[in-house]
């Protein structure tokens, strides 16, 4: 019976994206991009907790949005409105008494107001000025009554249209990063690889002309993995790292104390940048050639080191 669940929830979210018109989901982002105030949500019940949520998600990707319980709103808190907005009334069946309220109020004031509804011809889609319909095969709750299925199809198309609109005002990862400062996500984003590096004396110096016997002291004092090779005005070099160790002891054995560092080292190196987000270096630790250090580059010199391991602590 658990797998029957499963399997009929995906057959009813499939009936959404089988049936939806894209025609009127065209319309509804056209006239969000057009909006000069704010997309302003409402819904009774679950309805209402996916209308509160989608707000908060529009809020988070730079789209002026607020949720107004159609309760609040007629009493005293329609004032918040202006006439540049458009208000989004989610409901199923589009038949509740307190959003069909709030639409002819909203009328009254000629503001747009728009409808998603899982009901075609509903009282609701006729009080509003633009209707999406949100198809639905049933509820997945066996009396066909339980708001489940309805609620996801609600999710679904809102986090669509927010994604779109994400895409559509070129909102970036940087922008996120403002609007997002706290939290795990807020970390993710909006830390700095200056905010991590090491620097300064913890740094792992040497110079191209260092044999490794001498270097080999730093490489295990500073325990950072590597050494990073720069000249006398602290521009990179090279890298030099515990890998590159392990494989010249493989080839040249103990001969390879006696060897100099640009013979050794990597002369191409990756590196990140202060100003950089942690979340790019890692995409930079984890590209085509895997590495779990970046050297630090600013005005063409080096000024630090981020390793993997500072990053997720």
């Amino acid at each position: 019976m658990f797998k029957e669940i499963f399997a009929n929830q995906r057959q009813f979210i499939n009936f959404f994206f089988d049936h939806i018109d894209l025609n009127e989901a065209q319309i509804v982002l056209a006239n969000f991009l057009k909006c000069k105030g704010m997309i302003v949500f409402t819904g009774v019940g679950k309805s209402g907790m996916i209308a509160d949520k989608l707000s908060k998600t529009m809020m988070s990707i730079g789209t002026r949005s607020i949720y107004l319980p159609p309760t609040g709103a007629l009493h005293g808190d329609i004032g918040i409105l202006a006439q540049e907005d458009i208000v989004v009334i989610l409901s199923k069946s589009g038949k509740s008494a307190e959003v069909l309220e709030f639409a002819a109020a909203i009328k009254k004031k000629k503001i747009q107001s728009m409808a998603w509804v899982s009901t075609r011809n509903s009282p609701l889609s006729n009080s509003c000025d633009i209707t999406i319909h949100l198809p639905l095969e049933r509820e997945i709750c066996p009396f066909d009554l339980v708001p489940t299925t309805s609620t996801i199809v609600q999710l679904i198309f809102g986090d669509i249209i927010a994604i779109a609109l994400m895409r559509a005002k070129e909102f970036t990862i940087h922008d996120y990063a403002l609007n997002h400062p706290g939290g795990a996500i807020g970390k993710l984003i909006s830390q700095r690889v200056e905010d991590v590096m090491i620097s300064g004396d913890a740094l792992p110096l040497c110079k191209v002309g260092d044999k490794l016997i001498d270097a080999v002291v730093e490489l295990s004092k500073k325990k950072c993995g590597c050494l990073l090779v720069v000249d006398d005005e602290m521009r990179l070099e090279g890298i030099f790292t515990d890998g590159d160790l392990r494989r010249g002891l493989e080839m040249y054995r103990e001969g390879i104390f006696g060897m100099y560092i640009k013979n050794l080292m990597s002369s191409v190196v990756v590196h990140a940048t202060t100003f950089m987000l942690t979340s790019q270096a890692v995409s930079i630790m984890n590209g085509e050639k895997k590495v779990m250090m970046l050297p630090v580059i600013k005005e063409e010199k080096v000024v630090g080191l981020v390793h993997m391991h500072h990053i997720l602590n």
